[in-house]
């Protein structure tokens, strides 16, 4: 009876211990990252009624006045047990969405705070926009952390913004 009892704790312990630490991982991760999409979504419409295009040239009708530069920063870490998954994935091809939502949340976060920045110089437009973003990472394996995004333009205050 005791042997049956120690190797049904040995079971619980080593077997369904990690299986439950995952999952718990898992799902600690997805809230996290569902938060701050609906951060992202909020901070978006807040900023919304900036008027933000990667053009070079205004339109002739409008006349700008205040220009600097704004930029905008965001690193965000990989979830290990996303990059697992992804790793499995590259083995039979095909999208890797873990890394998606990861790029993506990263460059709306860069994009919203280079438009908060724009906002506090009464900036209404942000023109000339560009994206940038590279692995964080290093070490002797070349492991990658997690990925950085610049977000960069040209904050104006426009007249003339009328279609």
């Amino acid at each position: 009876m005791i042997e049956f009892l120690l190797s049904l704790l040995f079971v619980l312990l080593f077997v369904l211990g990690p299986l439950l630490l995952a999952a718990a991982g898992v799902a600690v991760g997805w809230i996290v990252e569902a938060n701050h999409f609906r951060r992202l979504e909020e901070g978006e419409r807040q900023l919304g009624h900036l008027v933000v295009s990667d053009l070079k040239q205004l339109p002739e009708n409008w006349a700008a006045s205040d220009a600097s530069l704004v930029c905008g920063e965001a690193a965000i870490a990989r979830d290990s047990l996303k990059s697992f998954l992804a790793g499995l994935r590259r083995l039979v091809g095909g999208r890797i969405r873990a890394y998606e939502t990861l790029m993506e949340r990263a460059r709306r976060e860069a994009l919203l705070r280079m438009l908060r920045q724009a906002q506090a110089a009464g900036a209404n437009a942000v023109w000339n926009v560009r994206v940038s973003s590279s692995a964080v990472g290093g070490g002797e394996r070349q492991k990658t952390f997690g990925v950085l995004v610049i977000a960069y333009g040209t904050a104006l205050k426009v007249r003339g913004t009328e279609a």
